[in-house]
């Protein structure tokens, strides 16, 4: 889809300006991992097994490790290779910890990790229809991220979305043992699952909440996650729990930096919880959803 560059109501179109090489793409989002993606680099060219990974990032809000590989040729199948990276990092786990600990000097353990949330992205600046309809399985560890320069220092990052309709790729796996076993380890979550465990109430509260949030602006993404379900844009701007008789709200903001005038939130600063931000909010009806969008406006504009 085209840029314009809009002067005076004149739209002139931007120029794309191709990346010559893979390690160019991978510069750029080493650098900008965490703006991107919200992930922590751990390695970049890390090597196992005489396999070498672009880039070895952690996702410290699934406690998972995630690989990303960075492709300029069209002609490659996606799924099999993402499926060698899961496997080699299910089968080596001692090793990502120890590469984790040794390179930024923590003290990660075992079973700090959730190993069922590891995954893998591909960015490249484009994939093919094939690429595309092979990874559309709603349950498939693999992301597929595009990315594309244009003239006047200018890029775009798109991952893209798994349609509604996604299946299951379970059907597919039952006759290869080794994808069966690696399927059953990785679990990707949904909104079916989380809206399955609550009650008809909450569920169609939980839909007012939802609709309101899309509606604050473009291209937010929703990402469900093992214990909440997260609204992004870029970052994690807010996160639901739904349970039995209420929804459990936390926004993505320091304590202090968004106004609150009814002191509607409760500071949960260096308390345990399990969504982002410091400002936690429980409702049981909508009668403040207005104002609960204003709080997650000012982290927008953040």
């Amino acid at each position: 889809m085209p840029i314009y560059k809009n002067q005076n109501n004149i739209l002139t179109e931007v120029v794309e300006v191709s990346f010559q090489l893979e390690r160019e793409i991978q510069r750029v989002f080493e650098l900008n991992l965490e703006t991107i993606m919200g992930l922590t680099l751990v390695k970049s060219e890390f090597t196992i097994k005489n396999k070498r990974i672009d880039t070895l990032a952690y996702d410290k809000q699934s406690n998972a490790f995630i690989i990303i590989e960075y492709k300029r040729d069209k002609n490659l199948s996606v799924v099999d290779q993402g499926f060698t990276y899961l496997s080699l990092m299910l089968e080596n786990k001692a090793d990502f910890i120890i590469e984790y600990n040794e390179t930024l000097k923590q003290t990660l353990k075992r079973d700090d990790v959730d190993w069922s949330q590891t995954r893998v992205a591909f960015v490249s600046t484009s994939f093919t229809e094939n690429q595309v309809l092979a990874t559309n399985f709603k349950d498939i560890a693999i992301e597929l991220w595009e990315v594309k320069r244009f003239e006047n220092d200018l890029l775009s990052v798109t991952p893209i979305k798994k349609t509604k309709s996604a299946e299951s790729i379970k059907p597919l796996t039952q006759q290869n043992q080794v994808l069966t076993k690696l399927i059953s380890e990785i679990k990707v979550y949904t909104e079916e699952e989380h809206l399955a465990a609550t009650t008809e109430e909450i569920a169609e509260l939980y839909a007012k909440f939802k609709n309101a949030v899309l509606n604050l602006a473009d291209d937010i993404e929703i990402k469900p996650n093992k214990f909440y379900i997260s609204f992004k844009k870029g970052k994690n701007l807010i996160d639901f729990t739904l349970q039995k008789k209420a929804i459990k709200f936390w926004i993505n903001a320091k304590y202090g930096t968004i106004e609150d005038t009814k002191e509607l939130a409760k500071n949960v600063a260096g308390i345990g919880h399990y969504g982002n931000g410091d400002y936690e909010i429980q409702v049981t009806n909508d009668n403040d959803i207005e104002y609960i969008m204003s709080l997650v406006k000012q982290v927008i504009r953040m």
